[in-house]
């Protein structure tokens, strides 16, 4: 039986009841799909996924806990009749909006977009459940039952609280002297934190693009020449492509999430899980070579990378729920130090060929944050293709100019060797 508080991480992603902060998984298909073999699918992936058969308790204690719920209900299936390529656009701006607060209803539902001999099929769920690499994981476990309903999946055991990731040498009674000290730190951090009188009213909106095989190789093919990753080409372009086109305005920083499961194994890939642990990278000052800000880029975000304590980071987390309402509060009052989240989840790992159809591709991942800064660029490469979202809001980043940013980037990362 499932009962435990929301980690703080999970906290901020779930925001409150009234405020919808969803992530939209989408694929578009070429074939015939069956609607009975989506309710098979969602029956067993429901089974698989202890998140999956829980719901959100704020009113029976201090902070808000996951419970199981003996009497959830199926994941719901809506079904829209297809009529353009950027239906699934559409769809996703409109589930990013949809509370999930329906009684014994679960945190998950599916939308199909249904063509004639093309559909898209969509993931939506709460933040506070799912990153990236759970979208992955429903989508490819949605796709083999979808062709073969007969799949079996293999149930695991949620985990009860974040000390279960604590190593045997974990020295609580030190580290919780240094918690305290975080947390009193944080108190006067939020204190004197200046407050932007602009909020995110709700206009936010998602751009995407592909870029071609073509395109996608020579990307590839320029950092194996360099020596630098896609990830610090990317970030070194988009954190330039902001510098170009915002001039003092802009940070020359971005926030680079990590799959937090490189760090602790016992969360394994195709467990559901929303925290992802963050490293911050910036622009080298005065130098406008894109790859040498990426050389260095690519260090600094190994050095991070191999120095993050992800355990003790959600150790720590749980000594901060007192603050996270501020903390919920800045982020929706604050413009923040950096220009983007900047998530790269590399190439999918998602079979394109089924007995009964054909994965055209995958599309990134949208979201629409309600925090002021709610610019995200995701990035994703399938069937040789880069795919690209990027997101915000009208009153802190124009459409427009979030255009002009995103064709800078891309003429930056693909500018001769």
């Amino acid at each position: 039986m499932i009962k435990r508080k929301l980690m703080m991480v999970e906290r901020i992603m779930y925001v409150d009841p009234q405020t919808p902060l969803n992530c939209v998984f989408t694929a578009r298909i070429n074939g015939e799909l069956q609607e009975e073999n989506f309710r098979i699918a969602l029956e067993k992936i429901q089974q698989k996924h202890p998140l999956l058969r829980v719901v959100v308790d704020t009113q029976s204690e201090k902070y808000p806990f996951f419970t199981e719920e003996k009497e959830i209900t199926p994941i719901p299936l809506r079904m829209v009749e297809r009529q353009t390529d950027q239906d699934w656009l559409l769809e996703s701006e409109k589930e990013w909006f949809r509370l999930f607060d329906e009684e014994k209803a679960p945190m998950a539902r599916m939308v199909w977009i249904k063509g004639n001999g093309v559909s898209e099929i969509m993931w939506v769920m709460p933040h506070c459940i799912s990153d990236g690499t759970t979208g992955v994981t429903l989508m490819r476990e949605l796709l083999t039952l979808l062709d073969d309903p007969s799949s079996e999946l293999v149930s695991y055991q949620a985990f009860d609280s974040v000390d279960d990731f604590l190593p045997s040498d974990f020295n609580a009674g030190r580290k919780k002297y240094k918690a305290r000290l975080y947390l009193l730190f944080a108190r006067i951090f939020f204190s004197i934190q200046r407050k932007s009188k602009k909020r995110n009213k709700g206009n936010n909106y998602a751009i995407h693009w592909k870029l071609d095989p073509a395109t996608t190789q020579h990307i590839t093919e320029k950092c194996k020449a360099n020596g630098i990753s896609v990830h610090a080409l990317l970030c070194s372009s988009v954190m330039q492509a902001f510098q170009d086109i915002q001039g003092k305005k802009a940070k020359g920083k971005v926030i680079s999430p990590v799959d937090v499961r490189h760090f602790i194994p016992e969360i394994k890939e195709d467990h559901l899980f929303a925290f992802a642990p963050t490293v911050e990278l910036s622009l080298k000052k005065g130098s406008r070579n894109i790859l040498d800000n990426a050389k260095e880029i690519k260090k600094d975000l190994v050095q991070k990378i191999n120095t993050m304590e992800a355990r003790e980071l959600l150790w720590m987390g749980e000594h901060m729920h007192p603050i996270v309402d501020r903390m919920i509060n800045m982020l929706k009052s604050s413009e923040g130090g950096h220009d983007v989240t900047l998530s790269n989840m590399g190439k999918i790992n998602i079979p394109s060929e089924y007995k009964h159809f054909k994965v055209e591709t995958i599309l990134s991942p949208t979201v629409a944050f309600p925090w002021l800064n709610s610019n995200t660029w995701v990035a994703s490469t399938y069937n040789q293709q880069m795919d690209f979202t990027f997101m915000s809001n009208e009153n802190f980043l124009p459409k427009e100019e979030a255009h002009q940013i995103k064709d800078k980037a891309i003429e930056l990362m693909t500018s001769p060797l």
